[in-house]
């Protein structure tokens, strides 16, 4: 080190500061060789300080970042290093420049293999908390251990992953379960908190609209005086901010497709009419029942296939699948009448019913399987009115419970299920069920959703003309 030009009570002083500091210490000259080292540094190579000097430094550290410094004549700093042996360092690394002129390198490091290994560790208990909150989350979702394995692995990702969450899209036909997957994917990236317990999950149904202008008004908000009748008011957009935004039946999406896809690029939604940007953070997931890629701008597609998970048809569901399926439905259908009417009811299946319902085919996938359950039930059982203080009942579902094109298709396997037409059958039924409902108080909307949970397919305008139409 005679190029230091240091005396040697400067020297000393110098050498026992550097050799007291927690990092290794390496001094190399313009071809490499070292010049000075500290005992950390010696540690580091599992030798000692005087077998290292005026040697070549790859023989203790082949991949010196120090040398690096000599050859491009500039500094590096946090750089990660590997040795050969499986050791990791961080090193900063500087040219020793005298008069103008590069003398050697410095290189200043530290070992961070255990911190390393630490990491790692932490890393895998991060996978195996996702992986056991997944199954926690998805366990109810039948198949997400076969035919729906991959989507939930894939679903956990797009929330999950350390560099997301990620926009997502679901395809799948009419009744797949889109919707309820997006309401998993949700409460796992609650769960795992990637989003806060009280982030919110807005759900706009994209082909409700259709008049541009209301949807453009709903979806991003608008400024009072921007068209008529438009009020100061925060949209969907704004509402599902620090959550998810579920745009179901997104290929209806059409005049507004620019204004999503600045949204989602910038972070920052405009009110129709209005100058100023409000910052948004939020999770969009599209569903649909069509090929987005042939329905959105090439764009607005990009970013929001950054996970694409496709829901099989009910029909290629496993056999074993349709049976928990089956069952599910069952015991929903049994919990339902627990929970509001106190009713405790047995439901049993006649094989052949059972076999036939399960053999079927269904274009509408497992929500027409649902609402085929629901009806089976229903024809098997007494309406409420009619149960008295029974709270207590065995119901046996037969084949002739089951919709009548479920019996007469049974043998083609080409079961088509018109859950209008059954609800036209059952007029009579219906009406009853309307008439009780109305006599409890209920109004049109509420007398929809339960006559929905039976698995009676009738709008709350329907509800409301057929209330007119018998005086109530």
């Amino acid at each position: 080190m005679q190029w230091l030009d240091l005396n040697e009570s400067t020297s000393i002083i110098l050498d026992q500061i550097i050799q007291k500091i927690n990092e290794g210490v390496n001094v190399v000259d313009t071809d490499g060789n070292i010049i000075y080292v500290n005992e950390n540094s010696a540690n580091y190579a599992d030798t000692s300080i005087e077998n290292m000097l005026e040697k070549h430094i790859t023989e203790f550290y082949p991949n010196a970042a120090v040398l690096k410094v000599i050859n491009f004549k500039k500094k590096y700093t946090n750089i990660h290093v590997e040795n050969p042996d499986g050791r990791h360092f961080i090193v900063n690394a500087y040219p020793l420049i005298i008069e103008g002129e590069i003398k050697g390198g410095l290189a200043i490091f530290r070992d961070i293999t255990e911190l390393k290994m630490m990491n790692s560790k932490i890393i895998n208990l991060q996978e195996k908390l996702i992986t056991t909150s997944s199954s926690n989350i998805f366990n109810d979702f039948i198949g997400s251990h076969g035919s729906l394995k991959e989507v939930v692995n894939k679903a956990c990702k797009a929330m999950g992953s350390p560099g997301g969450p990620r926009h997502s899209i679901l395809s799948g036909e009419t009744g797949t379960g889109k919707t309820y997957l997006a309401k998993l994917m949700f409460r796992f990236a609650k769960n795992i908190g990637v989003l806060k317990e009280d982030a919110p999950f807005v759900h706009i149904n994209c082909a409700q609209f259709t008049n541009p202008d209301i949807a453009a008004s709903e979806i991003f908000g608008s400024k009072k005086g921007s068209f008529t009748g438009a009020s100061n008011k925060n949209g969907l957009i704004e509402q599902a901010n620090k959550g998810v935004l579920f745009l179901d039946e997104a290929h209806a999406l059409k005049n507004y497709q620019n204004l999503l896809l600045k949204v989602i690029e910038e972070q920052k939604v405009r009110r129709i009419g209005g100058v100023k940007e409000i910052p948004v953070d939020i999770i969009v997931i599209a569903a649909s029942t069509k090929n987005l890629e042939e329905n959105l701008l090439p764009e607005l597609y990009q970013r929001l296939a950054q996970y694409e998970l496709v829901l099989p048809p009910f029909d290629q569901r496993s056999y074993s699948e349709k049976e928990r399926m089956f069952l599910h439905f069952k015991d929903a259908y049994k919990k339902s009448a627990l929970d509001k009417y106190d009713f405790d009811l047995e439901i049993m299946f006649e094989p052949e019913a059972r076999e036939k319902l399960l053999n079927a085919s269904y274009k509408r996938n497992v929500r027409q399987f649902k609402n085929v359950i629901n009806y089976s039930i229903d024809s098997a059982t007494p309406l409420i009115n009619n149960l008295l203080n029974n709270k207590r009942l065995m119901i046996v579902v037969k084949s002739e419970h089951i919709p009548e094109r479920i019996l007469n298709e049974g043998q083609n396997n080409d079961y088509q299920v018109d859950e209008k037409e059954e609800a036209k059958s059952n007029s009579e039924n219906v009406e009853e069920l309307i008439k009780f409902y109305r006599e409890k108080g209920f109004g049109a909307r509420r007398i929809a959703n339960r006559l929905q949970e039976r698995g009676i397919d009738l709008k709350y305008y329907q509800i409301s003309y057929r209330l007119k139409k018998m005086d109530l």
